[in-house]
């Protein structure tokens, strides 16, 4: 039985019938799992078991939980997650391409894949082709909740709101959703009309250079400076008409190179959908119009990247060009491109925080202000939260997210609480040294205060604040701690390490008095006092970011400077987010030990 496969269209069906789900950006699979015989089979049934070892590992430790359920084929998508909307592409591609028994285990143990399951084919040996998707999707849902909560094997949910999950897709950058009908049953490759996938297309724009009649592609180019840069070809989306008169003109008015390629100098303009660039090619791209109002000189690398970055059409873009960061010669546009790509894994802790931003219209070392207010033109989708008869700054969304950045934004600060609580949502250590050459102390102080938080039973993070120091994250359940209790932990901790090391480290606030050692924070977690939250940028000459790190990472190499609004994103897709588990272990947190020893 071949998998069934979704038709590729433009519209989203609509009405009741139907559900919609994530579509992800990886291998097509097919789990097959006897007792004792675990196989995932590609969907051109190629064998793929060897070179994902993380997953049959997985379910051979967890085979117990499901042996009255075998044997089972479970339909799904193999993946490597940067988040539960996106995975990524080039991960899963050099994946793909490994045959080393020991390059393979090495990659499952740096970036682990996981098999997202959508549909169930078989179960107890029984073919389900004839059932119904809604019986499938709910027979599917009970056999993986037996697994429990893991990131190995994930059940992807249904949804009954296109519109909705479309959102969501574009926030994180994701591939697309595809619709299914609710009643459809399982059928081979796509002889039917009960599942179809939406792209979520980038729409870029460059200018023709090459035709080649050997395949009909064309060869696509923007500008960097003077010198004109291939980004891939292109030849699917035109009509019939459009087609030959351009194939027409790059044959007659063109010049003949080797073989049966034709050029022409940049004027030909077009726009393009597409999922990605990727290794030098432009990924699935097909032209959505061509654009003889547009010039060439205007097709530029840095409009590209601001293409690809896919902004919020609602919002205007100004000044993209101007210097921010003129020591690293980053601009507007360079921000923007930063918070868009970070957006998905930055907003999940401004979310229902009043913000307190500092705004650097003209650079970070021309003027700054300090705004805690929205002000009066915000758009109307920026929600007005009133607080003291002012309208706090929320930001639930990308699109206030851009908006911000858009009027000069380069720090996000955030409460330990959230509008609708007066709790704190985690406990935060501030480990402040002196200066950045000092920086060692910070992470000499977070490998002191590590140990003491896991004697706890405590699950904690870290991160660089994006200037010189270093601050550690406990994040704790809704109204499991007061603001009180929170500073007495806080306070005991830091006497402790102080206490301890008193030539290393210190609690005084004046800082005439720290004499060159690195001071504890914690007099900084406390009602309505902020922090910089995760993957904000720094008002620094380096456009430096506060950057989650994994505990391993905490070695003399460290350097706080390393991270920029130029290379954390790529950090964060090439390691996974430090961060990722943040929220889970949020509700799942005890601080059962901490009341105890507050009590003593």
């Amino acid at each position: 039985m071949h998998v069934m496969k979704p038709i590729a269209s433009t519209d989203i069906p609509k009405g009741d019938n139907w559900m919609f789900e994530v579509k992800y950006d990886g291998f097509r699979c097919v789990l097959k799992w006897e007792h004792d015989n675990i196989r995932l089979m590609s969907k051109n049934n190629k064998d793929l078991t060897l070179q994902f070892p993380e997953i049959i590992e997985y379910c051979k430790r967890n085979q117990e939980r499901l042996l009255s359920f075998l044997p089972i084929q479970l339909d799904g998508e193999l993946v490597v997650l940067n988040n539960m909307y996106q995975a990524n592409f080039a991960w899963i591609q050099k994946r793909g391409r490994l045959k080393n028994k020991d390059k393979v285990q090495e990659a499952a143990i740096h970036r682990p894949a996981s098999f997202l399951a959508f549909d169930l084919i078989m179960q107890k040996g029984r073919q389900l082709y004839q059932e119904m998707f809604t019986k499938r999707k709910q027979a599917l849902e009970a056999l993986i909740s037996q697994l429990k909560h893991n990131n190995i094997i994930q059940f992807v949910n249904a949804y009954p709101n296109a519109e909705l999950l479309l959102e969501r897709v574009f926030t994180n950058k994701g591939e697309g959703i595809i619709a299914k009908r609710k009643r459809s049953t399982y059928k081979a490759g796509k002889n039917h009309q009960d599942w179809f996938k939406i792209k979520n297309w980038r729409t870029l724009h460059g200018f023709l250079t090459a035709f080649d009649m050997r395949n009909n592609y064309f060869s696509v180019a923007v500008f960097q400076e003077d010198t004109i840069v291939d980004i891939g070809k292109c030849k699917h989306g035109l009509d019939e008409e459009a087609l030959h008169t351009l194939k027409d003109l790059f044959i007659h008015k063109g010049s003949k190179q080797t073989g049966s390629v034709f050029t022409l100098p940049p004027a030909i303009c077009a726009a393009i959908h597409s999922l990605d660039l990727y290794d030098g090619e432009l990924r699935e791209p097909e032209f959505t119009k061509l654009q003889p109002d547009v010039h060439a000189k205007d097709l530029t690398v840095d409009r590209l990247h601001l293409d690809m970055a896919m902004l919020p059409e609602n919002i205007e873009l100004t000044n993209t060009t101007k210097l921010l960061w003129p020591k690293r010669h980053l601009t507007k546009g360079d921000l923007l491109i930063y918070i868009r790509e970070i957006a998905p894994y930055m907003l999940p802790f401004l979310k229902e925080r009043a913000l307190t931003i500092i705004r650097a219209p003209d650079g970070v070392e021309a003027e700054h202000f300090f705004q805690k207010h929205l002000p009066a033109y915000a758009p109307d989708f920026i929600p007005r939260v009133q607080a003291d008869g002012e309208s706090s700054i929320l930001c639930d969304s990308l699109h206030t997210l851009i908006w911000l950045a858009n009027h000069g934004t380069v720090e996000f600060h955030v409460p330990f609480q959230t509008l609708a609580s007066s709790y704190p949502q985690e406990i935060v250590f501030d480990l402040d040294p002196p200066d950045r050459e000092r920086f060692h102390l910070a992470i000499k102080a977070a490998q002191i205060i590590k140990p003491i938080l896991d004697d706890l039973k405590l699950t904690s993070f870290v991160k660089t604040s994006g200037n010189k120091g270093l601050q550690i994250y406990i994040p704790i359940p809704e109204r499991s701690m007061t603001y009180e209790q929170t500073a007495l932990f806080t306070q005991a901790i830091a006497w402790t390490v102080e206490n301890a090391y008193p030539q290393l480290f210190t609690t005084e606030r004046m800082k005439d008095k720290r004499n060159d050692r690195l001071y504890i924070d914690y007099v900084q977690h406390g009602r309505n006092k902020t922090i910089i939250a995760p993957y904000s940028p720094r008002k620094t000459v380096d456009a430096t970011v506060a950057t989650p790190l994994f505990w391993d990472e905490l070695t003399d190499k460290l350097n706080p400077q390393a991270f920029t609004i130029k290379n954390v994103v790529d950090r964060v897709k090439y390691k996974g987010c430090p961060f990722n588990s943040y929220h889970r272990e949020k509700e799942k947190q005890s601080v059962s030990n901490v009341l105890k020893l507050l009590q003593k």
